[in-house]
């Protein structure tokens, strides 16, 4: 019987764990998504969210945790894109109290009157989109875009985002939402069949002026505005 070196064995095993240790991934590649409004300009601040076709995501390892903060007076940011099943903190770094609350069902919540952070994370197990409020200072406001997919963001001042996709799906829709956009009363959608090249530019050219900003001057009666 043939002995082998020590290192040999030592190397075969190793390479037996590396091999056993490494998980089989799907390729990727990236969606490039662009949201300008009727002028040209870029739109930031909108939710942006690919459900893919044919792809079983996996649930998440670990419940997420997203913070949604009270600044000045506002709550910060005005619009946050979280997966369902996350947990989301509301911190009161103001000096004056806040009740924080929603009447988006099923997703509705309240936190009454508080400073600091005394108040568990609320979970929300439902998609869909979430309109805060503050039962003391009405002119507080914000969104919370609850989805069901861990592809998701947010554009920045250019108006882009760059999602990483699954190169396994049949294809991908591609959902954009932000509470200025007049174009629709819902979500905006682009249908990608994977025979698209992945690595791919999709434009959103809005066709509606979009409506005006918020700001510590609106009221919560103008909110439907919004």
């Amino acid at each position: 019987m043939t002995m082998r070196p020590i290192s040999t064995t030592i190397s075969l095993v190793l390479t037996m764990i590396l091999m056993v240790g490494t998980p089989v991934t799907s390729t990727a590649g990236t969606i490039d998504v662009i949201v300008v409004g009727p002028d040209g300009k870029p739109v930031p601040d909108v939710a942006v969210y690919i459900m893919q076709a044919g792809v079983n995501e996996p649930p998440m390892s670990r419940p997420e945790t997203a913070y949604m903060d009270q600044r000045d007076g506002q709550f910060v940011p005005h619009l946050m894109v979280v997966r369902k099943g996350t947990a989301v903190e509301f911190p009161n770094s103001d000096v004056t109290a806040h009740h924080v609350y929603s009447f988006s069902r099923p997703n509705n919540f309240v936190l009454p009157l508080y400073k600091g952070d005394p108040h568990d994370p609320v979970t929300f197990d439902h998609d869909g989109i979430i309109t805060l409020g503050c039962n003391i200072h009405d002119h507080m406001l914000a969104y919370i875009v609850v989805v069901d997919t861990s592809v998701f963001g947010v554009t920045d001042a250019s108006g882009r985002v760059v999602l990483t996709v699954d190169d396994g799906a049949t294809d991908y829709a591609v959902k954009i939402w932000n509470p200025r956009i007049r174009d629709s009363k819902g979500e905006l959608m682009q249908i990608v069949s994977n025979s698209q090249p992945t690595d791919a530019e999709i434009t959103f050219p809005l066709q509606k002026k979009l409506r005006a900003r918020h700001n510590s001057h609106s009221h919560a009666v103008v909110w439907s505005e919004y």
